[in-house]
């Protein structure tokens, strides 16, 4: 029954104009970071050959692409869970769904799943942009596999969080803003670690924040700190969407 969902939610992705506006307008942004990245490595290739050990391809085109990535689909993430639950509260349709033989866990997973899909894709079309210069020098795969699970866990938080505030209001723009802003605070809440706050203070900020984790599986660096970190959070926040959908059958 997830497969169902999963395969419905993705449907109705590609069935509505905003889902290929949003792959067409990200693709043109990724393609513009990804280009600008690549003249400054071309311009400075001459002087980086003079260093001993110089970073490559991969550390100072590939990675700074899927850091800026991040940053775009978090402004992308918010317009895409916001109609997930909520927009089938709005037209009643989710006592429907409610009322079908499947649980409440299979509904948040099956959703969850089915935009997933979608952010899969968008990521296939983004690590072919720095695939292809595999034609023409040597590239660190596994820095480049790194950057692309990075993303992946990332865009789960993303997803998981999201499809939870759409689970709570009936409204999709109100549950698109509250997403942004959520995501917004968690991406930027270590700042705070600038401004004098203690020790105590700033380890757990920084903890918190989702840059903070990001950004280390970029360069290669696997830490099951940061890995765990992703995994928690996207199962605390889908645990919370499935409680939500639950409270909503029991009242119906």
């Amino acid at each position: 029954m997830i497969r169902v969902i999963a395969a419905r939610e993705l449907r109705s992705l590609f069935l509505s104009p905003l889902a290929w506006a949003v792959l067409a307008v990200s693709q043109f942004l990724f393609a513009y970071m990804f280009l600008t990245q690549l003249e400054v490595y071309a311009r400075n290739q001459a002087r980086l050959a003079g260093l001993e050990s110089a970073p490559g391809v991969t550390e100072l085109v590939a990675a700074p692409l899927y850091s800026s990535a991040g940053v775009v689909l978090l402004l992308i993430a918010p317009l895409l869970t916001m109609r997930l639950i909520a927009e089938e509260r709005r037209s009643d349709t989710l006592t429907l769904l409610l009322s079908a033989p499947v649980t409440a866990t299979e509904i948040v997973l099956g959703k969850f799943a089915g935009l997933m899909g979608f952010f899969v894709l968008m990521i296939v079309l983004l690590t072919l942009m720095p695939l292809s210069l595999s034609l023409g020098t040597s590239l660190d795969l596994g820095q480049l596999a790194a950057c692309v699970l990075a993303l992946l866990m990332l865009l789960s938080a993303f997803c998981a969080l999201g499809l939870f505030i759409s689970a709570l209001t009936a409204h999709p723009m109100v549950a698109g803003i509250s997403t942004f802003g959520a995501l917004l605070l968690l991406w930027i809440i270590d700042w705070a670690s600038a401004t004098g706050s203690t020790d105590k203070t700033s380890a757990l900020f920084g903890y918190l924040s989702l840059d903070h984790h990001y950004q280390p599986l970029l360069s290669g660096v696997f830490s099951s700190t940061d890995a765990g970190y992703f995994i928690l959070f996207t199962a605390m926040f889908l645990a919370l969407a499935v409680w939500r959908v639950d409270a909503d059958r029991l009242q119906a």
